[in-house]
Parts: structure tokens; sequence; C-alpha cells
């Protein structure tokens, strides 16, 4: 057996119409490994959010491993302004998020002819009550430990993982 290298894998590229939207992320490290992540699954754009949101290419492209050169991403300051782009998009869209009425994320079940946004939140408080109050589509990944969540960035890797089964 070899282990198989960026250049000898026979991984085929692909992306899918999803738009991730990191509601208020604001740690570097984070940010960088969502790029990485994202292009890993095929992501097609990023969305950040947040009035005090930082890009920092120096210290982020430490964990996004340059894909941050290659994926389009657009940051969105004004909370107001983001929820307009989500009513006039026409699309799927999911929220990662434990409520009071989320769903396992392994229930998952969208319309896949419409593209797919995928809305994360910030390292301490998740996602914000005006996008929550706003969208009732949650979904949380069950936990069996004593901790009630998990790092964002290993979230969103499960979260993807399970649409993109179904795209």
């Amino acid at each position: 057996m070899e282990q198989l290298t960026h250049y000898t894998t026979s991984f085929e590229s692909k992306q899918f119409p999803i738009t991730v939207i990191c509601d208020e992320v604001y740690f570097q490290d984070n940010i960088g490994s969502i790029f990485r992540i994202c292009d890993a699954f095929g992501v097609e754009k990023i969305i950040f959010t947040g009035n005090d949101f930082v890009f920092s290419e120096r210290k982020i492209n430490k964990t996004s491993r340059s894909t941050h050169k290659r994926l389009p991403y657009e940051i969105i300051k004004d909370k107001s302004d983001v929820l307009k782009f989500l009513k006039k998009s026409n699309s799927e869209i999911l929220i990662l998020e434990i409520t009071s009425t989320s769903k396992p994320i392994t229930s998952l079940n969208f319309d896949i002819s419409k593209p797919v946004i995928l809305i994360i939140g910030n390292e301490i408080n998740g996602v914000s009550n005006e996008l929550l109050s706003t969208y009732n589509n949650c979904y949380h990944i069950n936990m069996f430990g004593k901790n009630s969540s998990m790092n964002v960035v290993q979230s969103l890797a499960i979260a993807l993982h399970e649409v993109t089964k179904l795209l």
C-alpha cells in the first residue's frame, strides 16, 4: 500500500450550489479552517457577517492552506443586508444550531433542486437571534459526551458531509 498525495489521488473536482454563511465567526484560525473545509466539500461561496469581522490573510493562511485565494467569499457586515440577501436568494436555508425545535443533521431533508445556504454561528454564542427568529429550518449534531457543542469548523465539516451526500 502506498500513501497518496494531492497529486496522485483520483478525487473528482466538483462544485456544489452551496453558500456557507458564517454568522459572526471571528477567530482567525477558524476562518482559515472554514475556507479549507469549504474547499474540500466543493462549496461555491462563503459569506462572513458581523460588524467586528476582521480578515487577516497572514493569520488565516496557516489553517486555510491558501484555499482563501481560490474560494470566492464576501463580507457583509450589516445583519439587515444579510437578511435581505437571504430573502431574495430562492435557496434552501439550513441553520446549524441546537434549538428547542432543531432536528438531528442525520435527518436532513430539503429540496435538492434549489441552491443551499448553510448558516453557522459564532464560536461563543452560536447563530444570532436575528437569523434564528427568521428561519426555523434548524439542524443539530447529536452529542453523546458531557459537552453540548463542538468547534464550529468540525460542526461545519459534519454538516457539509450530510448536505453533499444528498446533492
